[in-house]
C-alpha cells in the first residue's frame, strides 16, 4: 500500500475495523510516520437480471440510495440501515446464484422495510410496485394486513 504523502509502500496496520461493507485499515508510513486509511470492499459478482433483459452488476450504493429513500425522515438509525442492506446483501449472495432478477431484490428489500419500519415500506412499496392511486395502495395495504 502506497502511502499517499510520501510514495513509498512500507506501511504498517495500526488499527482494523470492519464496516457495513467491508474493512477499514488504519495505517502508518514508516519512512514519513504519517497515517491515513485504506478500505477494503468485497467484489461482488452478483449480476443483476432487470425486467426488460438487460444485465449489470450488483450496486450496492443503489441499493442504499433505495433503501435511504424509502427511509428519509424516519427515526430509524442509519446503522439499522446498513444492518439491513448488508443482510439482504447476504440473503441474495446466499441463493448461489450468479444472477439474480431484480423483482427479487425489490421483494427482499420490501420483506426487509416491512419488518424494520411500515411507513418505509409503503414508500418503498408505492415506487416498486407502482401503485398509481389511493385505491391501489389501499388494495396493498388490506392484502398485506390479511394473514395468509
Amino acid at each position: 500500500m502506497k502511502c499517499p504523502h510520501c510514495g513509498e509502500d512500507r506501511s504498517r496496520v495500526i488499527d482494523t475495523r470492519t464496516t457495513g461493507d467491508g474493512i477499514r485499515r488504519r495505517r502508518m508510513c514508516e519512512v514519513c510516520s504519517k497515517r491515513f486509511t485504506t478500505y477494503e470492499h468485497v467484489a461482488a459478482s452478483l449480476i443483476i437480471l432487470k425486467s426488460d433483459g438487460r444485465r449489470e452488476p450488483y450496486d450496492r450504493q443503489k441499493l442504499m440510495h433505495g433503501v435511504l429513500t424509502a427511509c428519509a425522515k424516519r427515526p430509524i438509525p442509519q446503522a439499522a440501515i446498513e444492518d439491513m442492506v448488508d443482510s439482504i446483501e447476504d440473503e441474495l449472495s446466499g441463493m448461489g446464484r450468479a444472477e439474480v432478477k431484480s423483482s427479487v431484490v425489490g421483494t427482499t428489500v420490501l420483506e426487509h422495510l416491512k419488518r424494520l419500519d411500515p411507513m418505509a415500506y409503503i414508500r418503498f412499496a408505492m415506487v416498486y410496485l407502482q401503485l398509481s392511486d389511493l385505491q391501489a395502495l389501499q388494495e396493498h395495504i388490506s392484502r398485506m394486513l390479511t394473514p395468509a
